[in-house]
């Protein structure tokens, strides 16, 4: 029930305990007790997802590791909603939740944004093997998090000596290493961890990941992927008297690739790509954070995180092309400066009347730097070191919160069951500005309001809605945008004009209003004593204005009669006067506000667990259209049904598992090209951990992935998806 959820999940907070998945802890000798997962992501309070009155999906480190994932994709592909576009190469890579991508989904590490922006180079610079744990709240959530919250969250969790420690040891090392053969991957880790005393808890960890050519599905090869890479993570707590707690972390990325200038480019199966780069991508988090928790001080639960992430992507050409020299050098540079200052205030109106109150701060700074090697060859009205599609901009961002969570025991009489209402809202207030003064400052504030419900009238039975204004601010890339996009060619090949980038000052934040409403079933002690199934569902709908969209004026292929430019004010249109200068030599790539646009979905996920099962799954449906036009939108991703069973074989230690990932067909598309067949990826695994010496420590992971070798590619993508492929992970857990 939800005021006892509360008190429990407290309990499980205080102990430190943060239980991502359903896991087992011991009462007796004979059986275990099942704990449901609880999220710490949706509310910023411990609560059980299963009663927050939306959907968040938690994933812990066993789960992590028995998919031996080689990025987060591989984690995060059989969440409900989810959907990743971009093609195969990790530096492609792009999330979207119930169809919001890029500046739409707000990814945090450990607290600490991640806003790193660009459409080719991927969102994601962390390394799989640093995860303790993984939370996705899907659905607006602007109230409590501000800016980008109209798709949800994705949230990393580092890991931490006392998790990765048994009761009673104080100390460890855990070292392995593994191969994949779809993209002829190795990897290796070490990581170190103590506890030398109740007061001071350390970790560090490093990865090294090789990769290379991948093996698609439909019998090409992506070739010039290579990636090598280097992960690492340093992380200290200090728990000073009374209650009090600081940690400091330092988390690293860097990978030296070799591949296209853009990642997601599908042209390079088979034979070389075209533009290839040497790209260094660093990536660098640094942050501390503040803690004070005492169970019996109600008015002052305290956190205070600090901040500031440092992202880099030079690229350097290896071959001539028309867009640029061998040896010209393209920076993008993005760094974010932020700080969360929140409390927590527990209130008991009455006997049945329970509330937690959160309230607190946020700031954040972006600065983005672009810059090329100098002067391009054969591009006109090109400045040196500033680099095309890349402005110099800084966007400043302060918010103010506060949040309710009202436990209400039998609100319609005795044996009415509980209610959990969360109300909640945000106001914020940004600029952002350009230092070529394209147009001035864009200034704005908004106020984010949201209300959710959840009634759990009986032990096993909840229902909840849930209602909720979010909003997502223009980024710089989307109003500052100048440059060339690309060059066109004639049918003969000729250089006849570019497609440039315009930019639009104007654009207005994108608001959107959702509601949604679902049902929730539990139940214990099914097939044996202490057994757990969960089902959950919702559907939503989603009222959008101002949606932010990509727009391209050109005319394909480019007409052969052509005059070129003379230029950049001056566009000669082809063919009889009036022709629209986008029809003509050049084009242009904007920004723009779509008026109004609607979304509805339904979503579906359910969990079983049993001394000798574990499986969970998963279905989403996503559809919408332009309100003004009718057109669909090109954020949309076709029905999709997840499905994971493991049998748990404790005679030796393992657990035997099948996955799949299956898809209808997808025809809700506005051009028959971007249309995608229909398709089910099947994947078994192999997971076997000695619970007794002397194997005691030892961990062994096998994956054959997409088994059967479908030939498959997911929407707003180039290339298909790898083939068959093999993994193994072995490892060994050292401590004392």
């Amino acid at each position: 029930m939800a005021s006892r959820s509360i008190i429990r999940s407290s309990l499980i907070v205080v102990m430190g305990a943060w239980f991502a998945t359903p896991v087992t802890a011991q009462v007796d000798d004979r059986e275990p007790i099942r704990l449901a997962p609880i999220s710490v992501t949706a509310t910023r309070n411990p609560l059980e997802s299963f009663e927050y009155p939306g959907m968040v999906t938690v994933i812990g480190r066993r789960e992590i590791q028995a998919r031996a994932p080689s990025t987060p994709d591989d984690i995060l592909r059989f969440v409900p909603g989810v959907e990743f576009t971009g093609g195969p190469r990790r530096t492609g890579e792009t999330p979207s939740i119930r169809g919001f991508g890029g500046a739409d989904v707000i990814v945090t590490v450990d607290g600490a944004r991640q806003h790193f922006g660009s459409t080719h180079d991927g969102r994601f610079f962390i390394d799989p093997s640093l995860l303790e744990r993984v939370e996705v709240l899907r659905g607006p959530a602007s109230s409590l998090y501000g800016s980008g919250g109209t798709g949800g969250i994705i949230e990393f969790r580092t890991a931490d000596a006392r998790g990765l420690l048994a009761p009673g040891e104080t100390a460890g090392v855990t070292a392995s290493g593994g191969h994949q053969s779809a993209n002829s991957e190795r990897v290796a880790n070490l990581t170190a961890y103590g506890v030398p005393d109740e007061q001071v808890d350390v970790v560090a960890s490093v990865t090294k990941r090789d990769s290379g050519t991948i093996e698609l599905s439909d019998g090409n090869v992506l070739r010039d992927t290579d990636d090598d890479i280097v992960a690492s993570l340093f992380k200290a707590g200090f728990s000073l008297a009374d209650r009090h707690r600081l940690e400091a972390a330092v988390i690293g990325f860097r990978n030296d690739a070799r591949e296209p200038n853009n990642g997601q480019e599908g042209i390079g199966t088979g034979e070389t790509a075209v533009g290839l780069v040497d790209k260094a991508i660093r990536a660098e988090t640094t942050r501390g954070e503040y803690r004070y928790e005492n169970p019996d001080d109600d008015l002052l639960d305290l956190g205070l995180v600090v901040y500031r992430t440092e992202f880099q992507a030079d690229e350097r050409r290896l071959e001539a092309v028309r867009s640029g020299p061998v040896g010209e050098l393209l920076k993008r540079d993005v760094e974010t400066t932020g700080a969360r200052l929140d409390n927590r205030s527990r209130v008991t109106v009455s006997n049945s009347v329970h509330a937690t109150i959160t309230y607190g701060g946020e700031f954040w700074r972006d600065e983005q730097d672009g810059g090329d090697g100098g002067i391009r060859q054969g591009m006109p009205d090109s400045n040196a070191g500033e680099r095309d599609g890349v402005p110099d901009a800084d966007a400043r961002f302060f918010g103010l919160f506060a949040q309710a969570e009202v436990a209400v025991a039998d609100p319609f009489g005795a044996g009415s069951g509980e209610v959990l209402v969360i109300p909640g809202v945000r106001y914020d207030d940004y600029a952002i500005s350009s230092s070529n003064r394209l147009g001035g400052d864009s200034e704005q504030n908004e106020l984010s309001p949201r209300i959710g419900v959840s009634w759990l009238p009986t032990d096993s039975l909840m229902v909840f809605t849930n209602y909720a204004k979010a909003f997502r601010a223009p980024t710089v890339n989307e109003i500052y945008l100048t440059g060339v996009h690309f060059p066109l060619f004639s049918s003969s090949r000729e250089l006849v004009g570019f497609n440039r980038f315009e930019p639009n000052p104007d654009l207005e934040p994108q608001t959107t209003r959702t509601l949604e409403f679902g049902a929730g079933l539990t139940f214990d002690g099914l097939a044996e004593a202490h057994d757990r199934l969960q089902l959950k569902a919702t559907y939503f709908r989603v009222r959008g204005e101002d949606f932010i969209d990509l727009g391209v004026r050109q005319a394909f292929p480019v007409p052969a009669d052509c005059i070129p430019f003379v230029s950049d004010q001056a566009r000669i249109p082809a063919g009889p006067p009036g022709t629209p200068p986008s029809m003509g030599c050049e084009g242009g790539t904007f920004s723009r506000n779509i008026e109004r646009a609607n979304l509805r979905g339904v979503e579906a996920e359910g969990s079983y667990e049993s001394s000798h099962l574990r499986a969970t799954f998963g279905f989403s449906s996503i559809d919408g259209e332009n309100a003004e036009t009718g057109a669909k939108l090109g954020v949309l991703t076709p029905n999709q049904y997840t499905v994971d069973i493991g049998l748990k074989l404790g005679e030796t230690d393992s657990i035997l598992g099948w996955r799949m990932l299956a898809a209808e067909r997808f025809d809700k598309v506005n051009a028959p090209e971007d249309e995608r067949a229909g398709h089910a990826v099947h994947d078994f695994y192999l997971s076997w951990q000695p619970a007794r010496r002397p194997l005691e420590g030892l961990r062994v992971d096998l994956g054959l992935s997409n088994a059967f070798d479908k030939e498959y590619t997911r929407v707003n993508t180039n290339a298909a998806e790898p083939g068959r492929g093999f993994s193994v992970m072995l490892g060994y857990a050292l401590a004392w």
